[in-house]
């Protein structure tokens, strides 16, 4: 059956239209850098052409200083007074010249310096990097075809710095802008590409012992069929293996139930026939009765079990006469030992399983009648606080110590030195129904901070 089931698992997989994420995830890749680059070479080309502009039009500022100190009158010293032609304006590119004849300086910008920058320069043109009071300069020297003079022109490569500061400072914000926007585009697109691990981890969380079916296989990228297939068949073998214990466990439950019936009978006629027995067959009685109590908990909880919460059928009950049933067919144990039980309600219905609900309400009714001492009182209390409709059944009896509290609902876990038959299911069963209703179950502090309390809260 679970190879018919796999197999028809895998031919369903076949059928189904494949993609890659190994591949999805390089073409998001390639597609995305394409676009941020395309985006940052556009924005890289405006910002030069714009820079580039001011640079030539500094350039063009520039060579009309200088043709101005090449054209005007030169004073004494063979230099222009004014080279800004009366502005304050900054010069960016900031040119200084010098025309030199047979090694000295006949005409000169303001700012350059008296002597040659490059003295005895040997070849026609050329460029030279030189430094001049702690400065770097940039020069080039270009001689007259008749080497009869030779025209050097330098400049400061801080001004060529400043041109570098400006381009960085006009790229770092939109450089900046860019890169986060890489960021996120990738983030976005990683957590699409993503999604289907995503969906399949979550579809995988959602499974229980009461859901246990094959994790769909559609839309599922390539890389992981093989897992998906994989956790499919360990899940059937699950399934499998818990069906066949909860048939065992119903199965050997129910054929106990008629040959425990038939011996209790049979102890009883003996009790009858045999006076002098009758203590020793009224503790075989007792024995008999746990065991039949013990089976009859295992029958319940394998009938609880393939039950799941959404398949639970459900119904509105009135709380109180629901509640004051529940306590009539317990008035007699109740006052025999002389143990007042109460109700206190403050919900009018809620939508439950009447069948289920009276078995779990039972179970800790009849646990608070078994452990409690002559004349206690047990309260039941229904009220709606914080978006829950809570159920408590508390006590003032002996309890139970806050350590043992988060053991308690655990199957065939009993709390020792109470001196009291049971065989620890009562509790399981309880939490199971409670689970059916999407209800938790806690225990605290009883009645006056004694005994026990136990509580079922609602979804309200």
């Amino acid at each position: 059956m679970l190879k018919s089931l796999a197999d028809n698992v895998d031919t369903n997989s076949a059928k189904q239209c494949s993609y890659s994420l190994r591949l999805r995830l390089l073409w998001t890749i390639l597609g995305t850098s394409t676009l941020m680059w395309i985006a940052s070479i556009t924005i890289m080309v405006f910002i030069a052409w714009h820079e580039t502009n001011d640079v030539f039009d500094d350039a063009l500022k520039e060579s009309s200083y200088l043709i101005m100190a090449a054209t005007t009158d030169l004073n004494a010293r063979g230099l222009l007074a004014e080279t800004d032609s009366g502005t304050s304006e900054t010069r960016k590119v900031d040119i200084q010249y010098q025309i030199v004849v047979d090694n000295k300086v006949i005409q000169r910008t303001t700012k350059a310096p008296d002597s040659p920058f490059i003295p005895h320069f040997d070849q026609r043109k050329g460029f030279k990097n030189i430094d001049i009071d702690g400065q770097s300069w940039r020069i080039f020297v270009v001689r007259s075809s008749d080497a009869h003079f030779e025209v050097q022109v330098g400049q400061k490569f801080k001004k060529r710095l400043d041109i570098l500061d400006e381009l960085a400072e006009s790229l770092t914000i939109p450089a900046l802008l860019l890169l986060a926007m890489v960021g996120a585009v990738s983030w976005y697109c990683v957590n699409r590409v993503m999604k289907p691990i995503n969906l399949t981890a979550h579809a995988l969380t959602q499974k229980s012992r009461d859901d246990l079916t094959p994790v769909l296989l559609e839309e599922q990228p390539t890389e992981l069929k093989p897992v998906v297939n994989a956790l499919n068949g360990m899940l059937l073998r699950l399934d499998s293996a818990l069906q066949a214990e909860r048939r065992f466990t119903a199965d050997a439950a129910h054929e106990l139930r008629t040959p425990l019936a038939a011996i209790g009978m049979h102890v009883q006629l003996l009790q009858r026939q045999h006076a002098e027995l009758a203590i020793p067959f009224q503790k075989l009685r007792n024995d008999v009765d746990r065991t039949t109590a013990l089976v009859e908990n295992l029958l319940a909880l394998a009938r609880l079990d393939p039950i799941n919460q959404d398949g639970l059928k459900r119904q509105s009950v009135a709380l109180t006469p629901f509640l004051q049933g529940l306590i009539d067919a317990h008035a007699v144990n109740a006052g025999r030992r002389d143990i007042s039980v109460e109700l206190q309600n403050q919900v009018e219905s809620l939508n439950i399983n009447p069948e289920l609900m009276y078995i779990a309400l039972r179970n800790l009714l009849d646990n608070a009648l078994r452990y409690c001492p002559a004349k206690s009182t047990i309260q039941i209390k229904i009220r709606t606080a914080s978006g829950v409709v809570r159920i408590a059944i508390c006590d003032d009896g002996p309890g139970v110590n806050e350590e043992q509290h988060s053991r308690l609902g655990e199957r065939f876990f009993r709390v020792l030195g109470s001196g009291e038959a049971g065989n620890g299911l009562g509790l399981s069963i309880v939490r199971r129904i409670a689970e059916l209703h999407g209800a938790k179950l806690s225990f605290g502090r009883g009645l006056h901070t004694r005994g026990l309390g136990v509580f079922l809260d609602f979804p309200a």
